[in-house]
């Protein structure tokens, strides 16, 4: 499910709500050590482009 997220995320980056919102329903679909590296690879990946939206998904799913 993991890579499936990721392949969801990789082709939705180019358009911000899009990508929040698919985001958001990968973070529903995991379980938390899925999370956590769903995490750092989107960091890694679109860390640049959409921090502020990494930030606020990942700060609700992990607290």
């Amino acid at each position: 499910m993991l890579e499936y997220c990721k392949t969801i995320l990789s082709k939705v980056s180019f358009d911000r709500w899009l990508f929040e919102k698919e985001l958001n329903k990968a973070i529903k679909s995991l379980v938390a050590d899925e999370i956590k590296k769903l995490r750092d690879w989107c960091y890694d990946q679109f860390g640049h482009l959409y921090q502020t939206i990494l930030n606020k998904s990942f700060s609700r799913a992990l607290s």
